[in-house]
């Protein structure tokens, strides 16, 4: 069972409505790990010096920023903290816009929102509403340590929620040489806008997703599978299920509805002592394991 990335309250104007985010794509890559040839061992990468050579503890390490070439400046964990947004368990809708009114190129990853137990009432209700209405809500979130921008949107039964990338990481395609001007300038006649407009619709269809797939992998991971019948079984690990928790809220939704429109006032849902202590430990946790697997490969005067 997949496990939540978070548990917190997706939160319209006076409105928190407790959810889990889950993740809304799958990863199919192929993943290979290096090798030894010679004795079919697993190769170790280590942390090392540039200059020297020599192993680097992880105590010693810190994270810079490179401003210049050659030239860098540490950033200190208290930096980063300082950097980083307060509320971490809250999808906070800022607006509703149109659905249509966001260029294609912002979409950026999927993600379910799930209802907390006894948390269907609100869902249900935002679902409800941004369907009628033909409109999406623009939220933010944090997720880890980086706040995000997002769309919150209806797909069916669901809420999905999309990240959105900034302005400023879209390349406007403005800065390349296009064509421009109209078609005569590039002598497309009539006739053969016609016969291209033909064309298109003799292969007009319905989106079907399920039809494409990624031949590629399929052929891969048969060569694979091959392999692994001529040299023997593998073995297979699960990890345990952890139990979502419960959220036995109840809310009027009338009251709070009636007073966000009065008040026109959008508050994040306070976070417990309780949950900040159970998300502090489970940072620290997982820090811990991202450490144990960090490493950069050997230099040529290492290996000497």
């Amino acid at each position: 069972m997949a496990r939540p990335i978070w548990t917190g309250t997706l939160s319209f104007g006076l409105l928190n409505v407790p959810v889990s985010l889950m993740s809304g794509e799958r990863k199919v890559d192929l993943h290979f790990r290096m090798l030894d040839s010679r004795d079919r061992k697993p190769i170790r990468f280590e942390r090392v010096n540039a200059e020297t050579g020599e192993e680097v503890p992880w105590k010693d390490i810190v994270k810079a920023y490179e401003y210049d070439k050659g030239n860098y400046v540490v950033v200190e964990q208290e930096d980063i903290r300082a950097a980083a947004p307060e509320s971490h368990e809250t999808v906070e809708v800022e607006a509703f816009i149109e659905r249509d009114a966001i260029d294609p190129r912002y979409f950026e990853k999927p993600y379910v929102l799930v209802p907390g137990k006894k948390a269907e009432k609100g869902y249900v209700l935002l679902r409800r509403t941004l369907e009628s209405t033909g409109r999406i809500g623009v939220a933010r979130v944090v997720i880890r340590t980086r706040e995000y921008l997002s769309a919150v949107m209806p797909l069916g039964d669901a809420l999905v929620l999309i990240l959105l990338r900034y302005p400023q990481e879209l390349v406007d395609p403005d800065e390349y040489k296009l064509p421009s001007g109209s078609a005569a300038s590039y002598r497309i006649s009539a006739k053969e806008e016609e016969m291209a407009a033909q064309l298109v619709e003799s292969m007009s269809g319905k989106w079907t997703p399920d039809a494409y797939h990624d031949e590629f992998r399929t052929r891969l991971q048969a060569i694979i599978r091959k392999r692994i019948k001529s040299k023997g079984a593998t073995a297979r690990v699960e990890e345990p299920e952890r139990e979502e928790e419960a959220a036995t809220n109840v809310v009027d939704f009338m009251a709070l509805l009636q007073k966000s429109l009065a008040d026109k006032k959008r508050t994040p849902a306070k976070k417990s002592a309780a949950k900040k202590t159970r998300k502090t430990a489970r940072k620290a946790s997982k820090t811990a394991k991202t450490a144990g697997k960090r490493a950069t490969k050997k230099t040529a005067a290492r290996r000497r």
